[in-house]
């Protein structure tokens, strides 16, 4: 037995990301969509499979050479487009001695195969389509003759009284006689010349898998569901029964999800879909740095949820479900003793982060630098403030060199006594849960070589919790303790750089607050600005340095802008 698999086309709705991958070779579960169809196909009892190449062909190719079936698969390429009619009627001298299956590369489907040719041998139709129930494609007309089969009427039907055609059909040699004599034409042109002639029939399958990827959005969904299956372990035609509901966004353009399914649950972070060469957004560094960092600190003991499984070219990653409640809804109405209890918590853990991630950690995981340095203080924090802040929040027309030196300085001053370990870079409340009585670091993946002093910073200005001075001083003092007890430092030498940490951490802040505002119209983090605003015046205040006083009372005119 033979089948032909419709690989040949363009992919226009997945473009921009087909123009360097052909959509038969994105993953499901880290495997191409077309070896689904292969393997279907191969259980089926195929002997000999066709596979109708033109877009990307050599990537396809390429996925047949190292194929552990090689010797079935045949690429057949087609220097011009033939459309679904014309791509089998190309073939018909090697078809046309047995009835063959012909199903499209882009469909993801389990349906038992040899129970659609055995249908299609008893009907004495000239093709059996495999239908279901979708009201997004119901097209069909199909009058049912016996229960599960029938014959297709036509191809215009109400999408409330119609069926859908899944991609997948067995045809009859006979077919061939039917066919024009162009070269190029689509096969449901052909059958709908036939329907009059009773001459197409159709098998209505029910509870099995089907999924159309012919979108972003439906191949990401596809892919999400699919990954919560497998680390559920439900089969694929069960799969409806996971629950996947969407959680609420934070400051990223990343995608969140829980799966359920029975007692069990997961959290699924969408990237997006991450093509290195299709350089469509960051999230393939992203991606790839949140997978290598979260298993290394999982290696580490450090508390990060569990990685349970991922796919790199849809940009799925899913994770263990540590609940909802963030650190700042966990920490909301305590008295200031329990909070300082629970901060001294996030402290040991911040500690083993620092101390214990270094260890053995690969820069390569890394993505945009390498390490928190001089560089990338003035472009990703001093110059994010004046462009993202200055000028694009609050409309000014303000230069970066005009406090050049004064970004240099702060630079400098942040680095000039840095403790280095492994530095989260975003250790704020809201990238903390508490789960079993413990905090757990999530968002980890900008993690990068840096010091100790700037996620005490990030943690103890956090914007999203107010804390008293004399609460961040208690903490801080408790955090100068437990890092005396792995190693000994200065403690003046550690502060100075703490103090310029926390202005070079205020300057991200505000930065990203100002770009998530009007960039990305997020607009729940536009309330957190006045006090960031305030609290960027009152610490370059507290410096007291004679050489930031310029930089100091621009800071103080700001005030002014703020609507």
């Amino acid at each position: 037995m033979k089948a032909l698999i419709l690989a040949a086309g363009l992919g226009t709705r997945l473009l921009p990301y087909t123009q360097h991958l052909p959509k038969p070779l994105f993953t499901i579960n880290s495997r191409p969509v077309i070896d689904y169809a292969v393997n279907n196909l191969l259980d089926a009892g195929c002997t000999k499979i066709f596979i109708n190449t033109h877009h990307l062909a050599d990537a396809i190719a390429n996925f047949v050479n190292n194929h552990r079936s090689k010797n079935l698969l045949d690429v057949v390429f087609e220097p011009v487009i033939l459309d679904t009619g014309g791509a089998i009627a190309n073939l018909g001298s090697e078809l046309a001695d047995e009835d063959f299956f012909v199903v499209n590369a882009d469909v993801l489907c389990d349906f038992d195969l040899s129970h659609l040719m055995a249908c299609h041998k008893a009907s004495g139709a000239l093709a059996t389509l495999l239908v279901h129930d979708c009201y997004r494609f119901n097209t069909l007309c199909v009058d049912q003759t016996t229960p599960g089969t029938g014959i297709v009427r036509h191809f215009s039907q109400a999408p409330e009284s119609g069926l859908a055609f899944t991609g997948i059909q067995a045809i009859s040699p006979g077919l061939f006689e039917y066919m024009p004599p162009e070269k190029t034409f689509s096969s449901i042109d052909v059958y709908k010349k036939l329907c009059c002639l009773e001459k197409i029939s159709a098998l209505k399958a029910k509870q099995f898998y089907w999924r159309d990827m012919g979108t972003p959005q439906d191949y990401q969904h596809t892919s999400r569901e699919c990954l919560a299956g497998k680390i559920f372990g439900v089969i694929p035609s069960r799969i409806q029964d996971i629950d996947i509901q969407a959680l609420a966004g934070d400051g990223s353009d990343r995608l969140w999800f829980r799966a359920r399914h029975k007692e069990k649950s997961l959290i699924l972070s969408d990237h997006g879909i991450c093509l290195d060469a299709a350089q469509c957004n960051n999230g393939a560094a992203q991606l790839h740095a949140f997978i290598n960092i979260g298993k290394h600190l999982a290696d580490k003991g450090i508390a990060v949820p569990q990685i349970l499984g991922h796919d790199a070219i849809s940009g799925q990653v899913a994770v263990a479900d540590l609940g909802s409640t963030h650190l700042a809804d966990h920490i909301r109405g305590m008295d200031e003793k329990q909070i300082i209890k629970w901060y001294q918590f996030v402290i040991d853990a911040l500690v083993d982060f620092s101390f214990k991630g270094i260890e053995d950690f690969d820069t390569a995981w890394t993505c945009q630098t390498p390490s928190y340095s001089k560089q990338m203080i003035l472009d990703l924090e001093c110059r994010y403030f004046m462009q993202a802040f200055v000028n694009g929040y609050l409309s000014r027309k303000e230069q970066f060199e005009t406090f050049t030196p004064h970004f240099h300085h702060i630079a400098d001053n942040a680095l000039i006594y840095a403790m280095n370990g492994l530095m989260h870079r975003d250790c704020q409340s809201k990238n903390i849960m508490i789960h079993d009585g413990h905090p757990w670091f999530i968002d980890f993946q900008s993690a990068r070589l840096g010091p100790i002093q700037y996620d005490l910073a990030s943690l103890l200005i956090d914007p999203y919790v107010t804390l008293s001075r004399a609460v961040r001083d208690q903490l801080l003092n408790y955090a100068l303790e437990k890092i005396g007890f792995k190693v000994s430092f200065d403690k003046d030498a550690f502060m100075h750089s703490f103090r310029y940490c926390c202005i070079s951490r205020n300057l991200q802040m505000l930065g990203a607050f100002g770009f998530l505002t009007r960039v990305k119209n997020k607009s729940q983090f536009e309330k957190y600005i006045p006090a960031a605003l305030k609290g960027l015046e009152c610490r370059l205040k507290d410096l007291n340095e004679p050489g930031m006083a310029d930089f100091t009372n621009f800071t103080q005119s700001l005030q002014g802008d703020l609507k």
